[in-house]
């Protein structure tokens, strides 16, 4: 596994751009169906946002959510009643109830949060009422929570969603038993001291143990992932390099990196048996911090996001820069908020909490 991809590279340079990975040469026809596709997923190249739609990711998750927000609102229980028939079991009574260590799997915890997020949709509607909905403009989700943007824009149905992220979490999960591994958030940091640490991380555990920046969430907050030898040099080593402070996330495995390698396939048929359409609003990939509207396209990032850096502070630095006004974190959690505050003191954002 190489330590940084072209994307990272960007990254690290503040320029992060479509990813073009190299390809053999293509016949007329060949190009010219690339060229359809290309201008399929240019409907929201010049999008200018106002207000976003932000939805957490893996780690919101509590015991205890959603438990106000299903009492108060009717159509948030119908969906929480909804995922229990997909799923086969009582996702609220574990949401509610725990244990916190089944909620905390990788398997529950996204369904969990996707449901949630979507249920405390349903709370921003009915506190501030179907305008609130219709004035969002754009949307974006970390992680898992891209899932849940994408069906907050229409471009998915709640239900085609649920099932795509129980077979993500399924098939992560399945991928970290199989190659023990984990992530360390390192904070106090840029970026690019992170990947000297990290390329530090790897020379001490090993060239076949590497660990590299896998979530890219805001200046001095990075979260690096891969061999469980490769995180503990990140842990002895970070004082060394000026860290703050370094902290072992409670997570299944190295997520982002080629650690998930195994769940692609699995996901990328799932993906192609999905129907997908155009979104009814830009939502921004983490793959590449660029909206797409067409669905190939939409379902290639959706298969490549398992193994690749998430590119949050690129994300919202870039809806910053577009002239976003204002924000709405929907789900549990208030992480993202503290994300967007840490770039921007003085970012307007709203708790719709789940």
């Amino acid at each position: 596994m190489a330590l940084l991809s072209s994307v990272q590279r960007c990254a690290l340079k503040g320029r992060v751009t479509a990813f073009k990975p190299c390809a053999p040469a293509l016949s007329g026809r060949g190009r010219k169906a690339l060229a359809v596709r290309a201008a399929a997923d240019d409907a929201f190249a010049a999008y200018k946002p106002t207000i976003a739609a932000l939805f957490p990711g893996q780690g919101a998750q509590s015991v205890g959510m959603a438990k106000d927000l299903v009492a108060e609102v009717p159509a948030a229980k119908e969906l929480f009643d909804k995922a229990s028939e997909i799923l086969g079991y009582d996702l609220l009574k574990l949401c509610v109830e725990g244990p916190k260590d089944k909620l905390d799997s990788t398997a529950i915890s996204q369904p969990a949060i996707y449901v949630a997020s979507l249920a405390a949709v349903e709370k921003l509607r009915a506190t501030e009422g179907q305008a609130a909905i219709d004035a969002i403009d754009v949307a974006a989700g970390l992680s898992l929570g891209e899932y849940t943007a994408l069906a907050f824009a229409g471009a998915m149905s709640f239900e085609d969603g649920l099932r795509l992220v129980k077979l993500r979490g399924e098939s992560m999960q399945a991928a970290a038993d199989a190659r023990p591994s984990s992530m360390v958030s390192v904070i106090g940091l840029d970026s690019a001291k992170v990947a000297e640490l990290c390329k530090a991380a790897t020379a001490e555990a090993g060239e076949d143990k590497p660990v590299q920046i896998a979530n890219f969430l805001c200046p001095g907050n990075y979260a690096v992932s891969g061999s469980k030898e490769g995180c503990d040099a990140v842990e002895k080593l970070g004082k060394s390099f000026g860290a703050r402070m370094t902290v072992r996330l409670a997570v299944a495995g190295a997520f982002h990196t080629s650690y998930m390698s195994p769940a692609v396939d699995k996901l990328k048929a799932a993906l192609a048996a999905t129907t997908l359409i155009t979104p009814r609003i830009p939502v921004v990939s983490n793959v590449d911090a660029q909206p797409h509207s067409d669905p190939d396209t939409i379902r290639d990032i959706l298969s490549r996001q398992v193994t690749s850096p998430v590119l949050w502070e690129n994300t919202i630095k870039a809806l910053n820069e577009k002239g976003l006004t204002k924000s709405y974190e929907i789900g549990p959690g208030k992480v993202i908020a503290g994300i967007v505050k840490r770039m921007d003191k003085g970012a307007n954002i709203v708790n719709i909490t789940a």
